[in-house]
């Protein structure tokens, strides 16, 4: 398959992507959460539970790993590439290394990882991985997000993509404006702005086919510490950013929860599909938490809770997907 079919199997009609690529550290967090002891068994046993769940490839076309994950397999000896292939799922794989101070700053942060990254594609490709993902995190604060940070953090984005699509596969480019703060919603409209023109400019520069490509950014909406927008402030601003700075060769939008509940995501991600405003964009999304919290919740780390925890991993993927073609409502929940 070419980058391009890989992109657009990847934001196929009613399908999104589960981000399974929580580093080892913020699994921890996770699995701290519900008393479980974050071990590589233990972790291999979770992703299992979700990798194999039955028919998640009605609702999910690709899965980014991590690099434990994509070298794990599942009880029954396949890789978990297989597995996912199995059930018609692009196997993705996670190749930042974590982020460093921005030019010397306390708060501000570059994300890290370009030294020997054409090697690492290599072997993951060779491992069945068929898209990356890079994130990089823009905060915004007194004074922040600098123009150097933010202009950092695109270079490394688009020279992250290019190496990715020579490497044959689809780069997922994750420029993320944290929900961290007390910000309202149009200083954020301001920074996604921002920070997507700079990031296009320098996809552009960097010679990174964007009909290969997959964004994955922030909806436009306040931080956690400002009263909560609507829904349908949320699309319509989100929308407005996006027409102003996201080409209509790229075939696809998936958005990430950062830090939305499990309904907001949903609730959000329906009101920008229902949205009457044009959109040259498939608009679906990479979840992680927000298909994860309750599966977590119910799985508690007990081999006799698989089947339910599946189920209300289905169930949210199946959410997920109802919002992605704009026909979610509260009433399925």
């Amino acid at each position: 398959m070419t980058i391009q079919e890989i992109t657009k199997s990847l934001v196929a009609p009613g399908k999104g992507i589960l981000a399974a690529d929580e580093s080892t550290g913020t699994i921890q967090k996770r699995f701290d959460s519900i008393g479980v002891e974050s071990t590589e068994e233990m972790r291999r046993a979770y992703r299992e539970l979700l990798f194999t769940a039955p028919g998640m490839g009605d609702y999910i076309s690709g899965v980014i790993l991590y690099d434990e994950t994509i070298r794990q397999r599942a009880s029954d000896g396949h890789t978990f590439v297989t597995v996912l292939e199995k059930q018609g799922v692009v196997p993705g794989i996670k190749v930042d290394l974590g982020t460093e101070s921005c030019d010397g700053s306390e708060i501000e942060k570059c994300t890290k990882g370009l030294e020997g990254l054409d090697e690492r594609l290599k072997e993951y490709y060779n491992l069945g991985a068929r898209f990356a993902k890079w994130r990089a995190v823009i905060t915004i604060g007194e004074g922040i997000p600098t123009d150097g940070c933010i202009a950092e953090n695109a270079k490394r984005l688009a020279q992250y993509a290019k190496y990715v699509q020579e490497a044959g596969m689809v780069p997922i480019v994750e420029p993320e404006v944290l929900m961290d703060g007390d910000h309202d919603i149009d200083r954020c409209y301001e920074v996604t702005k921002k920070t997507l023109g700079k990031v296009f400019e320098e996809l552009r520069l960097h010679g990174v086919a964007l009909d290969g490509m997959l964004l994955k950014p922030n909806m436009v909406i306040p931080g956690k510490g400002s009263p909560k927008s609507r829904p349908e402030e949320i699309a319509e601003k989100t929308i407005a950013c996006f027409i102003e700075t996201v080409p209509a060769e790229v075939p696809g939008i998936v958005f990430l929860s950062g830090g939305q509940s499990e309904k907001e995501a949903c609730e959000n991600l329906n009101a920008i599909n229902t949205l009457s405003m044009e959109k040259p964009w498939e608009l679906s999304f990479s979840y992680g938490r927000a298909l994860q919290a309750s599966t977590l919740d119910t799985w508690h780390g007990k081999e006799d809770q698989v089947g339910s925890a599946q189920e209300v991993f289905l169930h949210r993927a199946k959410l997920a997907s109802a919002a992605r073609s704009g026909i979610y409502s509260l009433d399925i929940e």
